[in-house]
């Protein structure tokens, strides 16, 4: 890099989860600096280097980041991309430019906010300011809060308070950005090989919107069709505030599921040991059963029970799982076979293209009864009666268990009369050794 380049004055816009160029908080405000804007954006060793090379989700960060890219390169200019721990990359970066300011939007996960402390560290011993944004989400960590600060562990009050101060924010405004206040970055946008990657066999579909005003109706059915929107929206390639403003009035039922994802991010935030932990103790002694070979058969889709047989084969193949699959998978790896949410959970961050920490976590704690307005532990789904509500014609099963109905298909791994009273009655013990 020349000279001239070494010496430009800017200031970064920092890309994360916010991989769009639209309606992207950071961005509008860099550029509102009046100095020119480098954006840059760090493939983070301390998580990829946990993941495989070929990881789905990898390569959609690299196909967003290409196409942030291609829209820039019409104006002259590209988006700095790096590999490496971000404090190293940005001290780096440090030697490289006369850096005014750092941009970014405010990422809530504990790993996160431990990063960006040590970059904000970093910057405050050569007194570059680190200015954060909200952007990912329509309220933060303490938006929304009780009359006494303190933060809602129950969803319908969180809801309705929600909706109350959205109400006072709408209409939004959007403005398209001036791209052309970016700097120009001569260093050339790498290839998958240069960072490491490789390309995915599993590939993040389009978003649908068209038909969510079907969605309180269909959403239940795991053949009927669903947004898709999940890992658009972890990574920010669309805005939340555009799709919500967006959204017909009789999408409700979809709101509100927008709404869960915001409640279990202020959960996640606020409690940040639900991340190891129940976020009730009272589940500390439940003694799971964690027995290896049922859990491999529950992951390869090998229980007997249809419904959760194909929605794991359906997460294996895709990276994606119907959420009404997802509850009924989850409470009989919680119940029937008293399994610790924990490997669950696990499994599902491995394994979903939407994966996003917060709302993994409190899924699983709500399918176990062990976290926040969680679902009773005495309420056992039964995969039978769900199938034949949600899907009656074994449409979404013979779709992904082509042997159902045949010798080949395997055998109910566990009753589920037995396994529902010994699931109350593990519970119950668990408890009373803990009040005890």
């Amino acid at each position: 890099m020349d000279e001239k380049i070494c010496k430009l004055e800017c200031v970064i816009v920092w890309f994360r989860r916010d991989l769009r160029l639209e309606d992207n908080t950071a961005l509008q405000a860099a550029i509102a600096s009046g100095t020119s804007v480098l954006p840059l954006f760090i493939f983070d060793n301390n998580i990829i280097n946990e993941l495989s090379p070929s990881d789905s989700r990898l390569n959609f960060i690299f196909d967003l980041l290409q196409k942030m890219h291609v829209t820039l390169a019409k104006f002259n200019r590209s988006i700095l991309c790096k590999r490496g721990e971000p404090s190293k990359v940005i001290a780096s970066l440090l030697n490289e430019f006369t850096i005014k300011a750092i941009y970014y939007n405010k990422d809530y996960e504990p790993y996160a906010l431990q990063r960006d402390q040590q970059v904000k560290n970093l910057l405050e011993t050569q007194d570059i300011p680190f200015h954060g944004f909200k952007d990912q989400v329509i309220f933060e960590e303490h938006d929304i809060v009780k009359a006494d600060g303190s933060p809602y562990t129950v969803f319908t009050p969180f809801k309705k308070r929600w909706i109350a101060h959205f109400e006072s924010l709408i209409p939004f405004h959007f403005k398209k950005p001036a791209l052309q206040a970016l700097a120009e970055v001569e260093e050339k946008f790498p290839t998958r090989q240069t960072l490491g990657l490789e390309e995915s066999k599993i590939k993040v579909p389009t978003y649908i919107t068209a038909h969510l005003k079907d969605y309180g109706r269909f959403r239940d059915y795991p053949t009927k069709s669903t947004s898709l929107l999940g890992p658009h929206l972890r990574f920010g390639a669309v805005s939340i505030r555009q799709l919500i403003a967006n959204l017909e009035s009789n999408t409700d039922i979809f709101l509100s599921e927008l709404i869960w994802r915001e409640f279990f991010m202020q959960i996640l935030f606020h409690f940040p040991r639900v991340v190891d932990n129940n976020f009730r103790p009272k589940y500390d002694l439940i003694e799971w059963r964690n027995e290896e070979k049922e859990f491999k058969d529950w992951c390869e889709g090998q229980t007997g029970y249809p419904l959760v047989d194909a929605g794991m084969r359906e997460l294996n193949a895709t990276g994606f799982m119907h959420n009404r699959v997802r509850m009924v998978a989850a409470s009989f790896l919680c119940k029937h076979l008293l399994i610790d949410w924990r490997w669950g959970e696990a499994y599902f961050a491995s394994k979903l293209l939407d994966f996003e920490l917060s709302s993994n976590n409190g899924n699983w704690q709500w399918a176990a009864g062990t976290g926040c307005d969680a679902a009773p532990y005495f309420r056992v789904f039964n995969p039978t009666t769900q199938q034949e509500k949600f899907d009656k014609d074994f449409n979404y099963i013979k779709k992904w268990v082509p042997e159902f109905g045949t010798d080949t298909y395997a055998a109910p791994i566990v009753n589920h009369v037995m396994a529902r009273k010994r699931a109350i009655e593990t519970y119950k013990i668990g408890i009373q050794k803990r009040v005890g």
